[in-house]
């Protein structure tokens, strides 16, 4: 079971200066799985140097430094690949558009024999932008043709309002198309902060039996190639 209260916990504390050590010995986790939650966390100079003095090794501030330097090569690194992905996507056409929303839909759409909902769920408010305008460019599926369903962790079920205003800011529809969102008794894989989590959205298209029909011949056509 995911100790999401820990890594929360470990990465405040990492923030603040504290060593892997003392985080470990506070929240009760081992060394090596505060070091890999708290890998990405920079120290400053002043947070190296207050971490040495603590120590009785004077090895320490050398190895803090030397994780420091990986921890910056890494980030350059993660950049530099990240820059060259986006630039080797470049400029799509309206059929790169087609087909990515197709693949989509195939990946995370509706397409059981025994439904003929023309329905996509997803977390990730990039793709529920994306699928959203897919629906609307390529598919021709006007915004009042959308019903939207939030289903989020009960653990967060005093956010409801918050999450609900979220995805409808963010999808442009009015409350008026959303429906009661739904508490779900889960353990998430994932550890999440209550500024980052924001449910899983599914999307409806009424009247959608015979656009989810031509969806599904898209996908034969793209499985045959």
């Amino acid at each position: 079971m995911a100790r999401f209260k820990e890594k929360i916990k470990a990465i405040e504390l990492r923030k603040k200066g504290s060593s892997i050590g003392e985080i470990a010995r506070k929240i009760d986790v081992s060394k090596s799985v505060v070091s890999l939650w708290c890998r990405n966390i920079a120290l400053t100079k002043k947070q190296i140097d207050n971490l040495h003095h603590k120590m009785m090794s004077g090895s320490y501030k050398g190895r803090m430094i030397y994780l420091e330097k990986v921890r910056r090569e890494r980030k350059e690194e993660s950049l530099k690949l990240f820059n060259e992905g986006l630039n080797e996507i470049g400029k799509m056409s309206k059929r790169d558009i087609f087909i990515s929303g197709v693949a989509l839909y195939w990946a995370e759409g509706t397409k059981a024999l025994s439904n003929e909902q023309t329905a996509f769920s997803n977390s990730s408010p990039k793709m529920i932008i994306f699928i959203l305008e897919w629906f609307k460019e390529i598919c021709g599926v006007s915004k009042d043709r959308f019903v939207i369903q939030i289903r989020i962790n009960k653990i967060h079920k005093n956010r409801v309002k918050e999450v609900e205003q979220y995805w409808s800011q963010l999808t442009k529809l009015p409350m008026i198309q959303f429906t009661k969102t739904i508490l779900i008794n889960t353990v998430a894989k994932k550890v999440y902060t209550s500024n980052d989590y924001y449910g899983t959205v599914r999307i409806t298209v009424r009247k959608g039996t015979q656009l989810r029909r031509k969806i599904i011949g898209w996908i034969e056509g793209l499985s045959n190639i």
